[in-house]
């Protein structure tokens, strides 16, 4: 049975989470705009409030100077100097006891003539004035009304009299109240409309700004190779910025393949020449020379491999499938080792896909696969699954296994039990660097079918 080995991470933390939130900028756009609108808004509510406040009380005013004018119009001296109306005011609230809409005439002596709605109470006029000027002020009036005063200084004959009408600001109030809330409401509304015609012009201006991350995502993923389409003026340069870089990170990779198979030819020929030489002859050098040369070529394969890997990471888009590729090496690996009628047994989850290059993945595979088949007694099992961002492979065999205080010096060393064995080499260290070149990573344990197992974890594409 092959178990596999799930290793999960996350780096959303929620101060992540946050610093993503404040970073973006159609939140800024939007958080930005909602705020000086608000402010405008508030501003122009004020300004509106204060004019219709304004408005209204110029309305009053001007009531009240025309019953201030009216009940001057009727005030006349009999003939014994006491002061006399003619006729009655026309507003019935100056007859209702405490209305809020009162009269008052102060003689020059102080005796005041109040209307009927005062009952038995006088208001604090101001005096002293004279002139015939409007005063206008507040005063309290009875039952704690605050009333709006507008006030005439007049001479009638040889006598001097304040004439003074007053209302209580109560009455304003009643006109500005639901001015104000009809006006509050009215301008949050209109904050919500100018808000999400804001959000919808950010969202529809940021709309090539999201193709490019798709299109980005798309090559990273493998299923294109540069920027398509056409762009706006303002981000149109940095897609064609990023095809040439792209096309240049390519060419340096392929000129680093060439250098690094170039190098690997010009090693290895001499290699194989000392080791013809030394062909089969006995003795203590040639033996020595065998043993050097087939180290040098172990290493000269572990640090190619390292230097390719590290080229071929740098490639965005690199995708490759790994049923075809576990496929092909299980078959190989099964004819290769024939004689000893070996079982390979796989299991590969078919959207496996492997977030690198087919001849690192081949690398990876083909040595694990290898050196489980060189070890094994008569099985050999291969489980291959993807998910959570990762392709997870088992590789476990039912050979003699190795100690665990072992199995750390055999991913340093690449060995598994005796170096001086063909079958070591330096597979178990190339898989190992190769897998954390590629952000992955290699560890080894028991397998339940009693050998060694090897958990090789990759990223997925």
């Amino acid at each position: 049975m092959l178990s596999l080995s799930k290793h999960e991470g996350s780096d959303s933390s929620p101060r992540r989470r946050w610093n993503a939130r404040t970073s973006s900028i159609a939140r800024r756009l939007v958080l930005g705009a909602g705020l000086w609108i608000a402010v405008a808004l508030s501003a122009g509510g004020f300004v509106l409030a204060g004019l219709f406040q304004d408005h209204v009380e110029r309305s009053f005013d001007a009531r009240l100077a025309a019953f201030l004018d009216a009940l001057i119009a009727v005030a006349e001296l009999n003939d014994e100097g006491v002061l006399i109306l003619t006729r009655p005011q026309g507003e019935p609230r100056f007859r209702q006891p405490y209305s809020g809409w009162y009269w008052q005439i102060v003689a020059g002596d102080g005796t005041p003539t109040t209307s009927r709605s005062l009952w038995d109470q006088t208001l604090a006029l101001r005096t002293g004035r004279a002139g015939g000027a409007l005063d206008r002020y507040r005063v309290s009036g009875p039952q704690d009304q605050a009333l709006h005063v507008l006030q005439r200084h007049v001479t009638l004959g040889n006598a001097e009299f304040d004439f003074a009408v007053a209302v209580d600001t109560a009455e304003f109030e009643a006109e500005i109240g639901p001015f104000n809330v009809t006006l509050g409401w009215s301008l949050g509304v209109l904050w919500v409309g100018l808000v999400g015609a804001v959000l919808l012009q950010v969202r529809f201006g940021l709309r090539p700004l999201r193709r490019m991350h798709a299109a980005l995502a798309e090559i990273r993923a493998g299923r294109a190779s540069r920027l398509e389409g056409a762009y706006p003026a303002e981000i149109g340069p940095l897609a064609q910025e990023l095809n040439a870089l792209l096309a240049q990170n390519a060419a340096v990779v392929e000129r680093a393949r060439t250098q690094v198979g170039n190098l690997a030819h010009a090693l290895k020929t001499p290699l194989t020449l000392l080791n013809n030489e030394a062909g089969t002859a006995e003795g203590r050098l040639p033996e020595l020379v065998r043993q050097q040369v087939r180290a040098m070529g172990r290493w000269v394969d572990h640090y190619l491999a390292r230097a390719r890997t590290a080229a071929s990471t740098g490639i965005l888009g690199a995708r490759t499938p790994v049923a075809p590729v576990v496929a092909d090496l299980a078959r190989t690996v099964r004819r290769i080792h024939a004689q000893r009628g070996l079982t390979v047994n796989v299991r590969c989850a078919p959207e496996a896909t492997f977030r690198g290059d087919l001849q690192d993945l081949e690398e990876m595979l083909g040595n694990l696969m290898d050196n489980a088949c060189k070890w094994a007694a008569s099985t050999v099992g291969v489980g291959i699954e993807a998910g959570d961002g990762q392709v997870r492979v088992v590789v476990e065999d039912d050979g003699p296994g190795l100690p665990a205080g072992r199995r750390d010096e055999a991913l340093m060393r690449g060995g598994r039990l005796d170096e001086a064995d063909d079958g070591s080499g330096l597979g178990l260290a190339i898989v190992r660097d190769i897998a954390e070149l590629y952000g992955g990573g290699l560890e080894l344990g028991e397998s339940p079918l009693g050998g060694l197992e090897a958990r090789l974890t990759l990223p997925a594409a």
